[in-house]
């Protein structure tokens, strides 16, 4: 969980605004990254953390204790498992730790990734 605890919050604003300072930079940081990525992308708040959608929600982000939470989807960790190798990462999940400057550029080629991959699927139905 998140360091807000049981805080509830209805917009990322807010969601930042309940972290702790050296926090919050991270935060705005990576809502910048996707939204220049996917400027049409909606903000949203789901599983209470922020997040962006389009035709779905593209990626979910969270500050934790020691790391910034990324949610890209399982698939997209696995387009760019060899461009994460120095972060730890689950099926669904990545770490960047709070202390390292944020991959910006790794950031923006997967949120651009997943986006075009929604995009593509959408167009099919």
């Amino acid at each position: 969980m998140s360091d807000i605890g049981k805080n509830k919050f209805s917009t990322i604003d807010e969601y930042i605004s309940l972290q702790q300072i050296n926090k919050q930079e991270g935060l705005k940081k990576l809502r910048e990254i996707i939204k220049t990525v996917v400027p049409d992308a909606i903000e949203t708040i789901s599983y209470q953390m922020p997040a962006f959608k389009t035709e779905k929600v593209i990626v979910w982000f969270a500050a934790y204790k020691n790391h910034y939470g990324f949610y890209p989807y399982p698939k997209t960790i696995v387009a760019f498992e060899d461009q994460l190798t120095g972060y730890k990462t689950s099926k669904g999940a990545i770490q960047f730790p709070i202390d390292e400057p944020l991959p910006e550029d790794l950031i923006r080629k997967m949120v651009l990734y997943i986006h075009k991959e929604i995009k593509h699927k959408s167009s099919q139905k």
